[in-house]
């Protein structure tokens, strides 16, 4: 249309009333006269473009698609600027059935280790499925079938699952073996979370108590902490190890030190949140970095610093937030949700903008969404793949997180499901 306007200009200035009919057709003419793209983004493709390609030929689908919406996560870019693009996969990359997973917020189900095998506590048993290979395993079946796991972590190295039941125990697994090589007394109620520090491991109880046991010894409990006033559901480790977080169903969010000494004193109690806590996540590159997740009464996410004790940001989810995981390939942050939308979400970080829910909706990415609450959320080792399980009895296997991903079409096999059992 400038071209129109600019030819306007000159007919105007010029008054040309008669047009000069045996004139060669000017340049404004012939660009009129032909169809251009040069304008046109790929995001909006032009049906009259796709006609002057060919008129007998349906033209094929645009790899990247998936029921008309483009899973591209990317700028906006022109020409000048073209970079690889990153897609977030529209399906999950494999379904696990997972029977008689215990519905219940405060319990940790679910761990992935460095070994690449992903364990998880159905009832009272526990399996680990490979995710290399496929295989899966039952390591554990507890004897009274009124009794329950209420939570498994993996040993850094991955080579030592711990698991805590509801009969009050932490049991320790050599899982090349297939062999339990101690149970650890001294809660007074379910263990509902775990953590690793090198050879010390820290078991959070109904009870709201925190136990640090080192597994080296026969004299395993060395120290306690006592903060919260009823259940604690969160618990893990900084990267470095200097720091402790807790959560608990009292709302409270506890930052302890590592330390065996006497004083054995929280360093911040953080009492933002009004809901429980459950989900906690140390960001991988910034180990002072701490983020949390609260219930059904907050809803909310908060980022920390923990050496000053500050809330850095916090952003209403408007959805229970059950767990929470830092994916370092893309320095994002990755929410579970329960009531009152299922659902998985990803977020940038630290701005804590929407990069993409695992659920359907037309605006972000289509995914493949959970019927019931998200419990819990693993991360592969290497950072590739997130896990979610959730009350309707399926772990999800979501390949978002690829280094250099780049545009490429859609798989056209089915989604695999597989049984843990």
């Amino acid at each position: 249309m400038s071209h129109f306007g600019f030819e306007n200009d000159i007919h105007n200035v010029l008054r040309l009333d008669m047009p000069i009919t045996n004139a060669p057709m000017a340049r404004w003419e012939r660009k009129a006269s032909t169809s251009s793209s040069s304008n046109i983004s790929s995001l909006t493709p032009n049906k009259s473009v796709n006609r002057s390609v060919s008129l007998s030929k349906t033209p094929s689908k645009t790899p990247g698609y998936q029921n008309n919406l483009k899973v591209l996560y990317s700028q906006v870019q022109t020409p000048a600027s073209i970079k690889k693009s990153r897609y977030i996969s529209s399906v999950p990359e494999r379904i696990l059935d997972a029977p008689d997973i215990k519905n219940d917020f405060y319990l940790n189900l679910m761990d992935w280790g460095r070994q690449n095998i992903l364990a998880v506590g159905l009832a009272n048993h526990v399996y680990l499925w490979d995710a290399a290979a496929g295989g899966i395993v039952l390591l554990k079946k507890m004897e009274d079938d009124n009794e329950y796991i209420c939570s498994v972590s993996w040993s850094k190295d991955g080579n030592f699952l711990a698991v805590g039941t509801s009969d009050c125990k932490v049991e320790l697994w050599d899982v090349q073996y297939q062999k339990r090589l101690r149970s650890m007394d001294g809660h007074l109620a379910r263990v509902s979370c775990l953590s690793w520090n090198d050879h010390i491991l820290s078991s959070g109880s109904r009870s709201g108590l925190i136990h640090q046991h080192d597994v080296r010894v026969a004299d395993h409990h060395i120290f306690t902490f006592g903060g919260h006033t009823q259940e604690v559901c969160g618990l893990t480790w900084s990267p470095d190890g200097k720091y402790l977080a807790s959560g608990g169903n009292d709302n409270m969010v506890y930052i302890w030190p590592m330390t065996s000494g006497s004083d054995n004193h929280a360093i911040h109690a953080l009492s933002e949140h009004q809901g429980a806590v459950k989900a906690l996540a140390w960001c991988p590159w910034q180990p002072s970095i701490l983020a949390s997740g609260g219930g059904t009464s907050d809803r909310h996410i908060r980022i920390w610093n923990a050496n000053s004790g500050s809330c850095i940001s916090a952003l209403d989810t408007c959805s229970q937030v059950s767990s929470l995981v830092f994916a370092p390939n893309y320095k994002e942050l990755v929410s579970g949700h329960g009531f009152a939308h299922d659902k998985v979400v990803i977020w940038k970080y630290p701005s804590l903008t929407k990069v993409a829910e695992l659920e359907g909706k037309f605006d972000i990415v289509v995914l493949y969404r959970h019927e019931d609450r998200v419990l819990n959320l693993a991360l592969s080792p290497d950072g590739s793949t997130v896990a979610s399980v959730a009350a309707d009895e399926t772990i999800r296997l979501w390949k978002s997180f690829e280094k250099d991903a780049v545009k490429k079409p859609k798989p056209t096999s089915s989604i695999i499901q597989q049984h843990i059992r």
